[in-house]
């Protein structure tokens, strides 16, 4: 009998050993999350509040490295040169895994939680139309019940939450990647606000942007236009000319503009004009070819203006580089923990945002379910794209708004800022926790996760971010 049991014991042992079973730990529960759920619902109600653009989430930064501080992560301010970016850490040794937070709201859409357009007066005229407030709490959430699963069961390795600033059009990962702040990373998990829930193999478009600066020749549009030669007429021909060009690209391809610019009074030839360009494309060698076209037009608009032309690159993404393993995995998290369901006032606000959408109401119940897992393309971009190509990276998304709702809208801003958004927000930190805490027990899986990341970028692949070396414009929402 003791020959039998001591044979047993060697033989489990070599299971755990080829990480064919694993060790018991305390199981990740219910009860890690819920010991901080009104701390971090409340965090992310305060970050709807301060709705700050990219580079001036000033009052963000503070409220979730506070929080992270007082849970003992050690805190690095100003990364990468850049005031609202920070790493959080707490562990030693490896694994190494990140969390993503990301809390910069978008300019134009202040609003309440009312289920009709109402402005809000917030003071920044910011409103978090892509969910970033939730994406920033939850994430930070996650990264805490990560420590105390860490504490309690004494496991060596390391989590890290990277709060990252200006998604919306900054590339503050960018520059964080650039500056090599995950170079160390084993694995890189993150989650994004939605209507539905998914876990897909997504990929999306790279994107390059810049501002296009005219300059020309005041005078009095009246009195004496032949000495002047317009700013607006050199935008507007650069305009002209793009619009014709997308009838010879491919139909992949984004290309989109503003006016950010113009003149001020029509009997005043304008001096200045400035627009401000967004170049996306799949592929980034496809962006770059395409860019290089739109500053061809910006020439040959001065040049026909007798106006003279500079533009700023303000940033740059790469697409997102998938992760099979990973995605699988996370996609089995979301599966375990479930979809949402509404209480009743909740399903009678959801009706009253479906009544204003396109779609309408139909999609209401849609947030219980999770999407089958299969393989998508999003036109959109993300600077998550530049950390996906560095590091092993997965995603997901719940639903934290009425289903059939845009991102970048009113009614995103709206219901982000109920218990709808709440609820999509604490199933995003319990999928990141579990899926953070199922790969520091199988670091078999997190080896096969490296492995396919290193043959998708294959032997020849050097990183140069499409945004060259320009320093973060701080300044680009003034």
């Amino acid at each position: 009998m003791g020959r039998k049991k001591n044979y047993v014991q060697k033989w489990l042992f070599g299971l755990i050993c080829l990480g064919l079973i694993l060790p018991t730990y305390t199981s990740f529960d219910k009860d890690l999350i819920g010991q901080h759920k009104i701390k971090f619902n409340q965090l992310a109600m305060d970050l709807w509040d301060y709705a700050e653009l990219g580079y001036q989430e000033t009052k963000s930064v503070n409220a979730i490295t506070r929080i992270l501080e007082d849970e003992g992560f050690a805190i690095q301010k100003n990364a990468a040169d850049i005031p609202t970016a920070f790493i959080a850490e707490y562990g030693s040794g490896g694994p190494v895994i990140g969390i993503l937070g990301e809390f910069d709201a978008l300019p134009g859409l202040a609003q309440t939680r009312s289920t009709f357009r109402e402005i809000e007066n917030n003071n920044t005229g910011a409103g978090q139309a892509c969910g970033h407030h939730l994406f920033g709490a939850a994430s930070a959430w996650a990264a805490v019940v990560i420590k105390d699963w860490l504490e309690e069961n004494n496991i060596q390795g390391t989590i890290r939450f990277y709060g990252t600033p200006a998604e919306e059009g900054g590339s503050g990962k960018v520059y964080m990647v650039r500056a090599g702040l995950f170079n160390d990373v084993d694995i890189v998990l993150h989650w994004h606000p939605d209507d539905q829930n998914s876990a897909n193999i997504a990929t999306n478009n790279s994107n390059k942007s810049a501002k296009f600066l005219f300059k020309g020749i005041s005078t009095h549009a009246a009195g004496a236009p032949d000495m002047g030669r317009s700013a607006l007429d050199g935008v507007e021909s650069m305009n002209m000319m793009v619009n014709m060009m997308r009838e010879h690209i491919p139909q992949e391809s984004r290309i989109h503009y503003v006016i950010t610019k113009g003149g001020l009074a029509p009997n005043v030839v304008p001096e200045e004009a400035e627009v401000y360009y967004y170049v996306r494309h799949p592929k980034m060698k496809s962006v770059e070819d395409l860019f290089s076209r739109v500053v061809k037009a910006a020439e040959g608009a001065a040049l026909g203006t007798e106006t003279s032309m500079t533009y700023e690159v303000m940033h740059g993404n790469y697409s997102l580089l998938p992760n099979k393993v990973l995605q699988e995995l996370v996609h089995s998290k979301l599966e375990l923990h479930g979809g949402i369901k509404y209480s009743d006032d909740e399903n009678k606000y959801a009706k009253d945002i479906a009544d204003t959408l396109p779609s309408g109401n139909k999609l209401i119940g849609s947030q219980e379910n999770i999407l089958p897992f299969i393989t998508s393309h999003s036109y959109g971009s993300t600077d998550v794209g530049d950390v996906s190509w560095n590091v092993p990276t997965a995603g997901f998304r719940t639903a934290s708004w009425v289903p059939g709702t845009a991102a970048h809208s009113w009614q995103a801003v709206a219901a982000g800022g109920t218990s709808i958004g709440l609820k999509g927000s604490e199933l995003a930190a319990k999928v990141l926790a579990s899926t953070a805490i199922e790969l520091y027990q199988n670091q078999n899986l997190l080896e096969k996760a490296k492995e396919e990341y290193s043959q998708r970028i294959g032997p020849d692949f050097k990183y140069q971010p499409l945004l060259g070396d320009r320093k973060p414009p701080l300044n680009y929402r003034n």
